[in-house]
This record gives structure tokens, C-alpha cells and sequence, in this order.
């Protein structure tokens, strides 16, 4: 065994300890960030709903809410196009500001179903996320086939959703909650592996990798909302 070869071994445990180092923290960032945009978007939605003037203003002028859900769109296209291109710190400033306008979009949920039952679908969202986040992170599965499967369903899902708008059929509504449920659910799985693979061949922890990790925060945060919204469907209490 020669210099040049020992070096090599050392050179390539040094990085496969730097990558074992790296994957816990971009894993622990990516889920930091993801529980700071919902806290963000819960109390957003909470000081709206509670704020008389805002939600006036919001209920005489309705075409707000279409702009904030065309800048929401613009946000979330916006951090996945520009994410090599933006800083971190830009990168989660956008973060900060999508999950602020969901916030003031879903103020709404307050008015429509009652404070226990939304806190009830919440928990049941936490639980059930977890525990599919858990599955996605531990199975020795490969879901990659099924995820591709997932999305799908997925486009198609938003395909009905939109007939459903003109065709106003509480059955078909609710059929589609249903489907919904299921497709996030195992989109949680899904995402939850990806990411993992993904950092799991990670070099470093450097601000490249955590915009990445700010990628999956995003990911697994629509994952849990989008899981909240269609949950709701189905257990929300109507005021």
C-alpha cells in the first residue's frame, strides 16, 4: 500500500464522516423549518381571525384573496426556480412570507368550522403526518414508483376539484377529500424518503445544502397542510 493510496483512505473517510455529520442537521433544519412555517401560518391565520378591521377589509374586498393566492403561487415557483440563484437567507425570507399568506388565506377556516374541530383535524393531521413520516424515513421500501404514481393522482385530483367548482356536487366534494387524504398521506412517505436519500449523500451542511433543506421544509409543509385542508373536509364542524 502506497502513500498516494492511504491518503485516498483517508481522504474518503474523512468525507463519509462530514456527509454522517451533515445528514442529521439538514434533517433536523429541514423539520425545524417546516414546524416554523406552520406555527407561522397557525398564529398568522389566528391574529386575522380575531382582527376585526382585517377581516372586514378582507370581506368588502374578496379580489384580495385572489392576489394573495397568485402571490402565494409566485412564492412557492419562485423558491424552486431561484433556489441556486437566491441566498439562504433570501430563500427563507420567501419561506417566511408564503407560510404568512397562507396564514391570512386560511383566517377563513375560523369563520366556517368550530375552534374544536379544528384543533381536533389538527392533531389528527400531526398524527398521521408523523407516522408517514416516519414510515417514509425508516422503510427499506424504495417508493420512488409509487410516488410517481402519487403525483398523478395528484394532477388529476386538481382536474376534478376544478369541474367540482362548476358542477357544485357535495358527493363528488367529498369522495375527493377522500382521495385527497390518500394522496397526501403517501406524498408524506414519499417526500420524507426523497429527502433523506437526498442528504444522505449530502457533503455538507453548507448553505447550499440547507437551501435544499429549505426545499424539502417547503415540500413536507404543503404535504401537511394540503393533508390539514382535506381532513377538514371530512371531520370540520361547521359553524
Amino acid at each position: 500500500m502506497d502513500y498516494e493510496e492511504i491518503n485516498y483512505q483517508s481522504y474518503a473517510r474523512d468525507r463519509q464522516l462530514e456527509s454522517s455529520l451533515a445528514f442529521p442537521v439538514l434533517m433536523r433544519k429541514t423539520y425545524l423549518w417546516m414546524t416554523m412555517a406552520l406555527v407561522i401560518t397557525g398564529l398568522t391565520a389566528f391574529v386575522v381571525a380575531t382582527n376585526s378591521a382585517i377581516t372586514s377589509f378582507l370581506n368588502l374586498h374578496h379580489q384580495v384573496i385572489w392576489v394573495l393566492f397568485f402571490a402565494e403561487l409566485a412564492l412557492v415557483i419562485g423558491i424552486n426556480a431561484a433556489i441556486n440563484k437566491i441566498s439562504l437567507p433570501v430563500a427563507t425570507l420567501m419561506f417566511i412570507a408564503y407560510a404568512a399568506l397562507n396564514g391570512v388565506t386560511f383566517s377563513s377556516l375560523f369563520y366556517v368550522y368550530t375552534a374544536g374541530s379544528l384543533a381536533a383535524t389538527f392533531l389528527i393531521t400531526a398524527g398521521t403526518f408523523g407516522a408517514m413520516s416516519a414510515f417514509g424515513f425508516f422503510t427499506k421500501v424504495d417508493l420512488s414508483s409509487i410516488g410517481k404514481i402519487l403525483l398523478m393522482a395528484l394532477i388529476g385530483l386538481i382536474i376534478a376539484t376544478v369541474v367540482n367548482i362548476f358542477v357544485e356536487s357535495s358527493a363528488l366534494e367529498m369522495i375527493l377529500s377522500y382521495v385527497g387524504v390518500l394522496i397526501f398521506v403517501g406524498l408524506t412517505a414519499y417526500d420524507t424518503q426523497k429527502i433523506k436519500n437526498m442528504f444522505l449523500m449530502a457533503p455538507d451542511a453548507s448553505s447550499t445544502m440547507q437551501k435544499y433543506a429549505l426545499l424539502g421544509a417547503l415540500m413536507l409543509y404543503l404535504d401537511f397542510i394540503n393533508l390539514f385542508l382535506y381532513l377538514l373536509r371530512i371531520f370540520g364542524k361547521r359553524d
